[in-house]
């Protein structure tokens, strides 16, 4: 069983590495993907005779864009480092026991720990499409970055505006060992799959012109994740831990899949476990990475059977520097009679929230299937309709 699961792993890797190959050559350009992003936005067709204002709007946009696509892929959510199965030791009998009735959440950490010497592996493998920026579709060339009016008409007479398709594909290794019945340490090894498609087109006077494509296509290392968990109190239904999580800067930052400089999480973690059902909630302060970060989440888990678990989860954070798309309009400052609408941020961060549903199912012996769809519940930040993972994990006996 455990060389089937190497092989797995074998092929998964040699998967991503061909796929990755496959990509650097078809992409046809050494530009990054930030510098695709750039020249899509900030290439401007038709100038407005305040030249300066708009560029410094459009790199405000770009910003802004850049930041929501970096929050997206390199600080993506990683599964919960717990594994499904967890034990404690029977003083009566001297043998392990399994600790909980349910297999845990998926993304919400649970303060329960594997139990001593307890060891699991997994993947998972997550798709996302993403189709909006703060409620503006990036498919369908609605997303008008910058328009001028005259007073008198009710339609701009010149508009640029921007089409984007953005996809990433996930696979995440991770592993979690249990150092005694307190304290588990874990990893994570995304490799992301990032496509960008876009272009912008100018409008002047009901005459259209494409102005600028742009294609950027990577596979690579994002930001890999080392935590570790110390549980604070004795067995019993409820238990306290505490967390730590440091995400190295592995990935690049030029084609947003790394934040660039390390990250740091501390997490407080409370659970509690009554019969085929627990809650769980956790509380997470950031600092390092693309910002200081503020997030929180619960979860409940029902074992419908002893081999099946229902799972439904809430996230929801705050990311320092990661604000709302909004419109500003003002009077041009050289035409008179005409007015100029652009992008900008907000100047407030916002925050993201999503929820989570799904299953996890013991396949057989230590086997366990995890299939379960993220939605956001707001459409702050980039967002995708909805976001399907599958994860399989092993845990190895003691």
């Amino acid at each position: 069983m455990t060389e089937r699961i190497f092989h797995v792993f074998a092929a998964l890797l040699l998967f991503a590495a061909a796929a990755s190959a496959q990509t650097t050559a078809t992409a046809g350009s050494n530009l990054t993907v930030q510098q695709v992003l750039a020249a899509l936005i900030t290439n401007q067709g038709v100038q407005t005779s305040d030249f300066e204002k708009d560029r410094e709007a459009a790199e405000a946009t770009r910003a802004t864009l850049t930041r929501a696509l970096l929050s997206s892929v390199a600080t993506l959510p990683v599964s919960s480092s717990s594994s499904g199965f967890s034990y404690r030791l029977n003083p009566a009998l001297g043998t392990a026991e399994r600790a909980s009735d349910t297999f845990g959440p998926f993304y919400i950490e649970r303060a329960v720990t594997a139990g001593a010497k307890q060891a699991s592996v997994g993947f998972t493998l997550q798709y996302a499409s993403f189709t909006s920026l703060d409620g503006n579709d990036l498919r369908d060339g609605s997303f008008i970055t910058t328009a001028n009016r005259f007073a008198d008409e009710t339609q701009p007479f010149d508009t640029e505006a921007l089409t984007l398709d953005v996809t990433t594909r996930t696979a995440t290794f991770f592993a979690n060992f249990g150092v005694n019945d307190r304290v588990d340490i874990g990893g994570a090894v995304p490799i992301v799959r990032l496509d960008v498609h876009g272009s912008s087109l100018n409008t002047y006077r009901g005459r259209p012109l494409l102005k600028t494509t742009g294609v950027a296509e990577r596979v690579g290392l994002a930001d890999v994740a080392v935590r570790s968990k110390v549980r604070l109190t004795s067995d019993g239904p409820g238990a306290v831990a505490a967390a730590v999580e440091a995400r190295l800067p592995t990935g690049r930052e030029e084609d947003l899949l790394g934040a660039g400089t390390m990250a740091l999480r501390f997490q407080g973690l409370a659970s509690y476990e009554a019969g085929s059902a627990s809650v769980h909630g956790n509380f997470t302060l950031g600092t390092g990475g693309i910002g200081r970060e503020v997030s929180y989440g619960g979860a409940v888990a029902v074992a419908a059977t002893p081999r099946l678990t229902v799972v439904g989860e809430f996230l929801a954070r705050r990311i320092a520097g990661l604000q709302h798309v909004t419109t500003i309009t003002a009077p041009h400052p050289r035409l008179r009679g005409v007015t100029t609408t652009r992008l900008t941020p907000s100047g407030e961060d916002e925050i993201t929230a999503f929820t989570d549903a799904g299953v996890k199912w013991n396949l057989s012996g230590a086997w366990l299937l995890h299939a379960h769809v993220l939605m956001p519940l707001s459409d702050n930040g980039l967002t995708a309709r909805f976001t399907p993972t599958l994860a399989m994990d092993y845990s190895f006996a003691r």
